[in-house]
C-alpha cells in the first residue's frame, strides 16, 4: 500500500475500488473486510470462530460483523475527515457517540462481543480498536483498551504480526528502501 500498488491496473482488475484486502480462494474472489471475515470463518468451521447457522448466537455474531462496515467505518471516516454527519434520521450510524456507546455497552458484558465466546467478529474488532485508538480516532476507554489488548495478545495475532513485519521488510528491501 505504501507503494500505491493497490491503485495499479493489475490490482484494480481484482478490486476496482483499490481497497485492500482481497482474498482469492479457488474461483472465489472476496473483497471487503467484513465479507472476508465471514467467508474465512465459514470456510474453516473447525477453527470455532463462527456460530453455526442454527446457533442462537449466529444472529448477534452477524450483527456485530455487519455493524463494523455499516456503522463503525462510516462514523470513523466522518470523524477523521471532520465532516458533519448526516441528520440522525438519514445516518447509517445515528451519531458517533451513540455508535461507539453501543459497542462499549456490548463489550462491557463480557470479554468478547458475544460474552464468553470469541468469534471471528472479535478478530475483526480487536484489530480495528487497536488501530483506531493508536491514531486517536477512538478514545482509549478502559473497555476498548482491555479488549484490544486481549485480542492482540493472542498467539495467532502475534504470529500474523510477525509474518506481516517480515513481508514488509522483504518488500522494503526489494524496493531498495
Amino acid at each position: 500500500m505504501k507503494a500505491g500498488e493497490q491503485r495499479q491496473p493489475a490490482y484494480l482488475a481484482i478490486n476496482p475500488l483499490g481497497k485492500v484486502p482481497a482474498v482469492r480462494h479457488g474461483e472465489a474472489l472476496v473483497t471487503e473486510q467484513v465479507a472476508i471475515t465471514i467467508y474465512l470463518a465459514d470456510l474453516f468451521p473447525q477453527a470455532g470462530l463462527t456460530p453455526a447457522l442454527n446457533d442462537p448466537l449466529r444472529g448477534p455474531y452477524l450483527r456485530w460483523i455487519a455493524y463494523y462496515g455499516s456503522s463503525f467505518e462510516p462514523a470513523l471516516i466522518d470523524k477523521f475527515m471532520q465532516r458533519e454527519p448526516a441528520p440522525i434520521t438519514q445516518s447509517p450510524y445515528a451519531d458517533y457517540d451513540t455508535m461507539l456507546g453501543a459497542l462499549e455497552a456490548q463489550l462491557s458484558k463480557g470479554p468478547y462481543l458475544l460474552g464468553e465466546r470469541m468469534t471471528a467478529a472479535d478478530v475483526l474488532w480487536g484489530v480495528a480498536f487497536s488501530w483506531t485508538m493508536m491514531f486517536g480516532i477512538v478514545p482509549k476507554k478502559d473497555v476498548f483498551v482491555r479488549y484490544a489488548e486481549r485480542m492482540t495478545a493472542r498467539p495467532a495475532f502475534q504470529r500474523i504480526t510477525a509474518a506481516d513485519d517480515e513481508m514488509a521488510a522483504q518488500h522494503a528491501k526489494a524496493a531498495g528502501v
